[in-house]
């Protein structure tokens, strides 16, 4: 696709062995640098203003292996590689994602709208539409058009990780709350059956589904369709398992929830 346009993706050329470079664009740089600095205006306003702020830890860690996702190598490996972009999503959505919404990104309103309120903000989040909006996002994104596009155009490109991202923070906020165990059990196992079910009809599909990476992968001696299978089985595994994991630890606090509120309803009069 590029070859014919001439055009070249965001991260580069599709790279050969040897030859991947770090993505250094100064304007991905400055509004990585931004975001950092308006956490920090927010999280400081939070502070002073004596409402509850987390560690600002999971932010920044989120932060940086966000940043690190789009600015080393593996954003060049991905213009090559369908297996190398489906673990660039696999970081910045279960890695960086919920270390992002563990630190409360909400916080960075308060920078700029001082009568925000995080009650409201939480309840959002909380909602299981988070859910639907990551499901269709993520099966958007992998099927062949909408993944070509993104290797022919920087505005599809940043739609892509951009949406992405913000529905992966949006999940994780509310999978992540522990008061709402129906939330985190129902959301996890939801997500983790149409995650594992993407993996898999990527893995196990009879032929290669994305044509732009039909001549780019014989480098990394693999052919399209093995590139493709392990791009379903990094989908597949990690992040079935993960979901999994968490549908199970929501399943056991929503019943030490009932069992605690079946005891005090015994407990009275």
């Amino acid at each position: 696709m590029a070859a014919d346009t001439g055009y070249i993706p965001y991260c580069g050329a599709p790279p050969v062995p040897g030859g991947l470079e770090w993505n250094l664009d100064p304007w991905l740089l400055a509004v990585l640098s931004g975001i950092l600095v308006c956490h920090r205006i927010g999280w400081l306003r939070s502070r002073r203003a004596g409402h509850p702020a987390p560690p600002a830890w999971p932010f920044v860690a989120g932060w940086a292996i966000a940043a690190l996702a789009l600015v080393s190598p593996l954003c060049n490996l991905s213009v090559a590689l369908f297996g190398a972009r489906v673990g660039q999503h696999i970081v910045l959505t279960l890695v960086a994602a919920p270390l992002v919404a563990a630190g409360r990104p909400g916080l960075m309103l308060i920078a700029f709208a001082p009568g925000h309120r995080s009650g409201a903000a939480r309840r959002a989040l909380g909602s299981m539409a988070s859910v639907a909006c990551f499901a269709a996002l993520l099966w958007t994104w992998h099927l062949s058009g909408p993944y070509g596009a993104t290797l022919a155009s920087d505005w599809v490109y940043w739609s892509m990780h951009l949406s992405l991202f913000a529905a992966a923070v949006w999940l994780w906020s509310g999978l992540l709350d522990p008061s709402r165990p129906h939330v985190v059990a129902l959301g996890s196992f939801l997500t983790a059956i149409q995650m594992s079910l993407l993996g898999a009809l990527l893995t196990l599909a009879p032929k290669p589904l994305f044509e732009a990476h039909a001549a780019t992968t014989w480098a990394w001696g693999l052919t399209p369709l093995e590139d493709q299978q392990l791009g379903g089985l990094l989908m597949w595994v990690p992040g079935g398992l993960l979901f999994v994991a968490g549908s199970l630890v929501g399943f056991a606090l929503w019943l030490r929830a009932m069992e605690r509120r079946t005891a005090l309803d015994a407990s009275q009069p």
